[in-house]
């Protein structure tokens, strides 16, 4: 089964200085149909002007993964990290029993534009982490790269939940197949560009919910980005 969520549907508010679509239920955006998808409960497409950010504030008890599009963004928290997250890196910030911080573009004058997934640990009152490494998708064109796990390993940041997060970079006309067990559940995220997913054709910032589909044929029909969320 197959549910598309198409981009022009999803939640959204716009700030002087903040675009921000909502994938899930968010803030003042509620839809019940839309709470999350199994531990996936946010997927925020934020885009802020240069200069402006979130001021300091506070998460628990959540895993909370930054994929930057576009732009830098400027990073602080409460347990002394100071970063500066670029285009083609990913940040993982594990709020566990409490952690504050503080979101800024870098940039005064250019556009900052990012993804903001939660994801909910498995566990509550973990010890708050932070982790951030650089992705470099152009060294597997046309594949899933694994950039997300439970497991630590070098170059892939750790999920405290049963997730397996992939990334890909897709030229126009390649095809990837995408083999999910019974008892697995995929969320894929169309970062950029046009693909088809088993001939349902998805565009940019369109997402889709999979269950009980044992074969996944990606296709792209331009140009692509996608993030592929394997979920227990």
């Amino acid at each position: 089964m197959i549910t598309i969520r198409k981009a022009q549907e999803r939640g959204h508010a716009y700030y002087r200085w903040l675009n921000t679509y909502h994938t899930f239920s968010f803030a003042n955006y509620y839809d019940p149909n839309h709470m999350g998808f199994r531990s996936l409960r946010v997927i925020n497409e934020d885009k802020i002007i240069g200069g402006a950010g979130f001021p300091t504030h506070g998460h628990r008890d959540m895993e909370i993964i930054t994929y930057v599009l576009e732009g830098e963004l400027e990073h602080k928290d409460s347990i002394g990290n100071g970063s500066i997250i670029k285009a083609g890196e990913i940040q993982r910030m594990s709020a566990g029993t409490g952690i504050l911080h503080s979101e800024y573009n870098h940039s005064k004058t250019n556009l900052g534009h990012f993804l903001q997934i939660w994801i909910v640990p498995n566990q509550k009152g973990l010890q708050p982490s932070y982790q951030q490494e650089t992705l470099d998708l152009d060294k597997t064109p046309g594949q899933l790269q694994l950039i997300a796990a439970p497991d630590e390993t070098k170059g892939i940041i750790t999920i405290h939940q049963d997730v397996l997060l992939y990334a890909g970079n897709l030229k126009q006309g390649n095809n990837l197949t995408y083999y999910l067990s019974q008892s697995r559940h995929v969320w894929l995220q169309i970062v950029r560009g046009k693909i088809a997913l088993n001939d349902i054709i998805l565009d940019t910032s369109d997402g889709a919910a999979i269950s009980q589909e044992p074969d996944l044929l990606i296709e792209a029909k331009t140009d692509s980005e996608v993030l592929l969320f394997d979920l227990a």
